[in-house]
């Protein structure tokens, strides 16, 4: 059935003459998950026993995430200035390459927490793999790399996003990474809410058991081979526009 589905998809997409605008896809997906209200608003949210926070007005960002660490209050701030930490309110001296890295950790939360916003950052190059089913459902398949320049540390990261051809929205995400030996990533996305407007889910995070292709990695959760590894879940959602 799926083979059949794929082929009646790209079929209908043959037929309109060319290969569906990767751009206008992602733009349907943004505007679907909150649109313009990303770029005037601030949100809360928990993770992981953190407090993380997103603001943005005017151009001008604002990424916090809040910890305890030794009974020390930590407030870890990265804005268009770059990064700062405070510790017990205290402004702290922090090595350039941790700062890289606490960035990198802060920046990477938010990223998944608001996808799929984000995925017109000048850094990202998108193309598009073509049409698929997941789970009885029709999907653009669109892969996303980065450029060294703007694309943060770990700018060799390749990611796919499965959109859902119907409603627009992100259902499914795979990436690999190379930090820490490497690896590849499946999530599934559940529990979607929306909350003024802006379109939060929780995922089911999987690894493969064996090596796969990141570009086939959805043939091998239907077939039921990856493994779970967690929930990346978030609680204490607050959205108050600007």
């Amino acid at each position: 059935m799926k083979n059949i589905n794929y082929m009646l998809l790209s079929v209908i997409f043959l037929a309109c003459g060319s290969t569906p605008n990767v751009d206008e896809i992602v733009n349907n997906a943004i505007a679907t998950s909150g649109g313009d209200l990303f770029e005037k608003t601030e949100i809360q949210f928990e993770f992981r026993d953190r407090e993380y926070g997103y603001k943005k007005a005017d151009g001008n960002f604002e990424y916090i995430r809040l910890f305890e660490d030794s009974s020390r209050a930590v407030r870890d701030i990265l804005t268009n200035g770059g990064f700062t930490r405070e510790v017990d309110g205290i402004i702290t001296d922090v090595p350039d390459t941790m700062a890289i890295k606490y960035s990198n950790s802060v920046n990477s939360v938010i990223y998944f927490a608001l996808l799929p916003y984000g995925l017109n950052d000048p850094a990202v190059n998108k193309s598009y793999l073509g049409p698929t089913t997941l789970d009885g459902k029709q999907y653009h398949k669109i892969k996303v790399t980065f450029n060294q320049e703007g694309g943060g540390e770990d700018y060799q990261d390749i990611f796919i996003y499965w959109i859902d051809v119907a409603e627009n929205k992100v259902d499914y995400l795979a990436y690999s990474y190379e930090t820490e030996g490497g690896g590849i990533r499946f999530r599934a996305a559940y529990n979607e809410r929306f909350i003024n407007g802006i379109r939060f889910v929780d995922y089911v995070n999987y690894k493969p058991q064996s090596d796969v292709v990141l570009e086939e990695i959805d043939n091998t959760f239907e077939r039921g081979e990856l493994e779970e590894l967690s929930k990346i879940e978030l609680t204490g959602i607050k959205v108050n526009k600007l």
